[in-house]
């Protein structure tokens, strides 16, 4: 199996080429945007792509057997025939970013068989004095954050969870909202950490925003779905899902409920 030691010291030093380009220190970093598969535009920097180009390297390196997925990387439609497949996203939450605040994080995950076997983060900004955030799990072994094991959240009842959101909807002014990262990989670990509920997304989104993040919230022991309820495949053809749904267990079902018309409304 992989050297997680190695794995963890890869990702790593990915975020440490991130941080050296990183404007919340002062440096300088191109940014342009770029059109997405809907037409939309979202910015990416030359960092997105210097992390990608070296963790494309090292994780080749250290399992040649796997295929590759990444957002700045164009897609090689033969990786659906690789048993393993790296999903990966060179800085999840590039706004954050390029503006200079901590709410980005490198994502890697491994996935086998349309499962994820093992998530990483990192996101050397939060909890910098002790390094930055770790966060990593392992299918079937749990999820930790700086050696500290993960439980999720074990809320029951929807009114007053904590969303990480700017803003609330009118509809669910009965939620709470806290803190919320650009990066969607760092809210769902929010709930893995049981800083947050609830996360859900009404739009399409790729895989590799969400894998490792959301084998990392599994472990902990939450619930994680598309925005309709089910569950989530990875190494499709399309690499898309309709949204994502990560609360704890107990609340899950009211949290579809509560989404189902919108996500029907929004995903048509």
């Amino acid at each position: 199996m992989i050297d997680r030691a190695r794995l963890e010291a890869i990702v790593r030093e990915a975020g440490r080429i991130a941080l050296d380009a990183w404007p919340g220190d002062g440096h300088a970093c191109e940014v342009w945007n770029k059109a997405d598969t809907s037409g939309a535009h979202s910015p990416v920097s030359a960092a997105d792509l210097a992390v990608d180009t070296f963790l494309k390297r090292e994780l080749g390196a250290l399992l040649p057997a796997a295929g590759w997925l990444s957002e700045e990387t164009a897609d090689a439609p033969d990786r659906i025939e690789r048993s393993l497949i790296w999903l990966v996203d060179p800085i999840d939450g590039t706004r954050d970013f390029v503006r200079g605040r901590p709410g980005w994080a490198v994502s890697v995950a491994l996935v086998s068989a349309g499962r994820p076997l093992l998530g990483t983060l990192y996101a050397p900004v939060r909890q910098r004095e002790a390094g930055g955030e770790l966060w990593h799990a392992e299918a079937g072994h749990g999820a930790w954050r700086n050696g500290e094991r993960l439980v999720a959240t074990t809320r029951v009842d929807l009114p007053g969870a904590r969303v990480p959101a700017n803003a609330l909807m009118k509809e669910d002014a009965d939620l709470v909202s806290v803190d919320q990262p650009n990066s969607i990989a760092l809210r769902i670990a929010m709930v893995a950490a049981d800083e947050a509920d609830l996360v859900a997304t009404l739009r399409w989104g790729f895989e590799w925003d969400i894998a490792a993040a959301g084998l990392i919230a599994r472990e902990a022991g939450a619930a994680v779905t598309d925005a309709f309820g089910k569950p989530l495949n990875y190494n499709k053809r399309d690499p898309r899902a309709f949204g994502v749904l990560v609360s704890s267990p107990a609340m899950h079902d009211a949290a579809v409920e509560r989404l189902a018309a919108r996500a029907r409304r929004m995903s048509a």
